[in-house]
């Protein structure tokens, strides 16, 4: 049986992009996304609610549009895979940091920035000037199975 490694997440952003360049010229932006779950306590019946914050990175132009289009509390789909990486801190401890590559971003509110209006269509990197809705950022990005179907607002219970 082969390996998955795929997440997908909806939620919020709990702050504004930060974009940064590659000494090679690369996009790079990364994004907190707070996702939560509610519940009612069997015990005692009070509602209950855990927020969970994800680190998520993207690449290249799909790093751009996020810096460009997305603020503080904007509404996000993105799907991408698992990975960590080890790195050293200023002590030289070794640290570890666990993050979504994500490969696929769909905005899901009207929030933009740069006040554009948000349509639904897709941005496949075609030089249209309409802000994108969603874009398939890495080259080895596969189409999603036939029949399948993109989320917007109205299929979404927030």
């Amino acid at each position: 049986m082969r390996a998955l490694n795929r997440v997908e997440l909806i939620g919020r952003l709990g702050a504004d992009p930060e974009i940064r360049y590659t000494q090679s010229g690369d996009a790079v932006c990364t994004l907190s996304i707070a996702t939560n779950e509610a519940w009612t306590d069997k015990s005692t019946g009070e509602l209950k609610e855990q927020t969970e914050w994800h680190r998520c990175v993207m690449w290249r132009r799909l790093a751009e549009i996020a810096g460009q289009y997305l603020a503080k509390g904007s509404r996000v789909f993105v799907a991408g895979s698992l990975k960590t990486r080890k790195w050293q801190d200023q002590t030289g401890a070794e640290r570890y940091t666990t993050e979504v590559q994500v490969r696929d971003l769909m905005m899901l509110d009207g929030q933009q920035g740069q006040g554009q209006p948000q349509s639904r269509g897709q941005h496949r990197g075609n030089g249209q000037d309409r802000p994108p809705q969603q874009h398939q950022g890495a080259p080895d990005y596969q189409a999603p199975p036939s029949g399948a179907r993109g989320y917007y607002d109205d299929d979404i219970p927030f």
